[in-house]
């Protein structure tokens, strides 16, 4: 099986029209694209939303459409906004199945931040699954598996991205809250960089081994780690060996859709084209 290279929507979020996204991704040689589940800055409906993204997407040559962010939130202690999250998110889902025959879907479950105000968010540890009490797992699970119901009846795959501020932010807590969704349809979205970022990453080979075939689809970018802070930069460059970690994911099993990521500034569309030649290149030696 090929596995699809997809472009996130984030090379595209420079000024440049929803409308003129697919068909760059298509000619660039790109296999889809994770859009946002809603467009960031952005006052529209939903359906405005996906009726002009559907007839961007029609005619444009790309082949899967993938949403990502925001999922639904259900950090949220009142039970009836989070019944209400998980509704409008089922319905969501169902749409993008007729719409567009979505089939993976990068997911979250909600942004969860430490309660104490003076610890900054970009002490990672003490957000997401830092801050979580059994509360949360709870809340997570019983939305999800509601979720998962759905998702199973149209053959969905939903990953929780590894993130940063969320309760499935690394390994571990990512791990244990899939396995008690317990539902086929219901995984995890890899993204390596996001980890980097903790103040002990678990190695590539750790975090593959605790994810093990768990991991249905697969976020790439890079980055160097400076004194208190750090640079993003291309798939190419960076302290992230991305080779090795498709690698050992292909030898669990994985092989679902690659996206890559341009959280850095400067031209990404060009950033876009380049990141691709390398990802098709690791491939192709991984294959052969």
């Amino acid at each position: 099986m090929t596995q699809p290279i997809i472009m996130h929507v984030n090379y595209c979020e420079q000024g440049q029209e929803l409308s003129s996204i697919p068909r760059k991704a298509a000619q660039w040689g790109f296999d889809g694209v994770e859009f946002r589940r809603k467009r960031n800055g952005v006052d529209e409906s939903t359906s405005d939303y996906l009726d002009a993204l559907e007839k961007a997407v029609d005619g444009s040559g790309l082949e899967n459409v993938i949403f990502g962010s925001p999922g639904p939130n259900l950090m949220q202690e009142d039970a009836g906004a989070r019944e209400k999250e998980v509704a409008d998110y089922i319905e969501f889902l169902g749409q993008a199945k007729k719409r567009f025959d979505s089939q993976w879907f990068n997911t979250f479950s909600g942004g969860l931040a430490n309660p104490d105000k003076s610890i900054p968010y970009s002490d990672y540890d003490s957000q997401g699954s830092g801050a979580a009490s059994e509360d949360h797992y709870l809340w997570a699970t019983e939305g999800f598996k509601t979720i998962a119901k759905f998702a199973e009846s149209e053959s969905l795959k939903l990953g929780f991205e590894t993130h940063m501020g969320y309760l499935h932010d690394l390994p571990v807590p990512a791990k244990r809250l899939v396995d008690a969704i317990g539902s086929p349809s219901v995984g995890l979205t890899f993204d390596y960089c996001n980890m980097f970022l903790f103040a002990k990453t678990p190695s590539i080979e750790d975090a593959v081994n605790t994810l093990d075939d768990s991991v249905f689809y697969l976020h790439l970018k890079n980055l160097y780690k400076l004194p208190g802070g750090y640079v993003m930069t291309s798939l190419a460059d960076g302290q992230i060996n991305n080779r090795e970690m498709i690698s050992k994911l292909q030898a669990k099993g994985f092989d679902g859709p690659i996206s890559v990521e341009a959280p850095r500034q400067g031209d990404r569309e060009v950033f876009a084209k380049e990141d691709l030649a390398y990802l098709q290149s690791v491939l192709a030696d991984l294959k052969s």
